[in-house]
């Protein structure tokens, strides 16, 4: 049955099913199952609970090991990283869809607005050639100018090579990105697969379709950061129908298999990474869940109001809170909490104990409560 209109309502369910985060978590498919289902994976240096990467898989399969998560994403030529919605971690079958943006950044040449002679750059790609796979710092690393730590030539070659496509990152240490020479760590028959810039960009927005289920023209741009006249030429190829949504301004656009099946299935409790693909685009998630969120991380203190690493509850298939979240030795922090209502008190403690299980806690502590009247009872569903 072809489906032109959908429901404000019957929108947010088709969002969270194709997110992952209704019906039961295949968990079959582990941490590769989510990461090629979502089609990227944003990846961030804050460490709160954990990396933000380690927390999407949890959010959706639940206490799945870190070592677990680290191993799927890390060193098995199945990933690699690079430039989609920001630095994120990929499937590797999808090392051809980027075929298109590795051209444009050759095209510009000078990235970064710094030059390096091509014998650098040359060096760069000898030395990894005839040792393997080295990070930064074993390639020569940043270079300490004054009191700052900058970038040395060799650093802004390999980061050059990478966005071009000559070097590629399949895994970190420490923290520290591993480059290794793209014709070695990607699979033959994707590193030679040349497809067209039109091509790329309407595979991508056919795979950010279905990873949103439903979605505008700017959610589909913002997924993998493709321009608005990208996604106007690949929508007609993409596969993706137009459909209407109750109390959204602009029109969408949804994947066929979204709409094959009401859905319907069992709602994740969770806590979600400000930088989870359910939530990382501001406006969408305003749209969808009537929630205006953002990072405060970056917002100076005195001027934060839901605290430095606020993650959304997720309940019943809606946001229903905040948490500020921080660890001090085996005890979980919940800095500064807030919900909607009271009604979510135990989907609160719920995460709180899930996620503090998680991360080897074995207490939960919560400093500020938006509500002083909820702390004794949340307290007691805490233990």
């Amino acid at each position: 049955m072809t489906v032109s209109s959908l429901s404000a309502d019957q929108a947010r369910r088709i969002a969270l099913r194709a997110q992952g985060l209704l019906g039961a978590p295949d968990r079959r498919g582990g941490v590769r199952g989510v990461l090629r289902h979502l089609g990227a994976v944003q990846l961030d240096t804050i460490s709160v609970l954990a990396r933000s990467h380690e927390l999407v898989p949890y959010a959706r399969l639940g206490a799945v090991g870190r070592k677990a998560v680290e191993g799927a994403y890390w060193g098995q030529e199945t990933t690699f990283e690079y430039w989609s919605h920001a630095a994120c971690i990929l499937p590797v079958e999808e090392w051809p869809l980027f075929a298109f943006r590795r051209r444009s950044y050759r095209e510009r040449g000078n990235l970064w607005g710094h030059q390096v002679s091509p014998e650098t750059y040359r060096h760069v790609l000898d030395k990894l050639r005839a040792e393997g796979p080295l990070t930064s710092t074993e390639l020569g690393g940043a270079k300490r100018t004054s009191e700052w730590w900058d970038w040395s030539d060799t650093k802004i070659a390999v980061e050059r090579a990478l966005a071009f496509g000559d070097v590629v990152c399949t895994e970190r240490r420490s923290w520290k990105r591993v480059y290794e020479l793209a014709e070695q760590a990607i699979p033959a028959e994707l590193f030679g697969r040349e497809l067209s810039d039109a091509e790329c960009v309407e595979q991508l927005v056919a795979q950010a379709g279905a990873a949103l289920g439903v979605a505008t023209r700017a959610d589909l741009m913002d997924y993998h950061r493709l321009k608005g006249h990208q996604v106007e030429a690949a929508l007609p190829a993409s596969g993706l129908v137009p459909v209407s949504v109750e109390g959204w301004s602009a029109p969408a656009w949804a994947d066929p298999e979204a709409l094959a099946a009401e859905p319907r299935g069992r709602h994740r409790t969770t806590l979600l990474s400000p930088f989870d693909s359910l939530i990382w685009d501001r406006a969408r998630t305003e749209r969808i869940f009537g929630m205006t969120h953002r990072l405060e991380a970056y917002t100076p203190k005195h001027k934060r109001v839901h605290g430095y690493f606020a993650m959304p509850l997720l309940a019943g298939g809606r946001l229903v809170g905040r948490v500020d979240p921080a660890r001090e030795g085996r005890t979980l922090v919940a800095k500064q909490v807030s919900l909607e209502s009271p009604r979510h008190l135990e989907a609160l403690a719920e995460a709180l104990l899930e996620a503090a299980a998680w991360v080897n806690c074995d207490t939960v502590r919560v400093e500020a409560l938006a509500e002083e009247s909820l702390r004794a009872p949340l307290e007691k569903l805490l233990g």
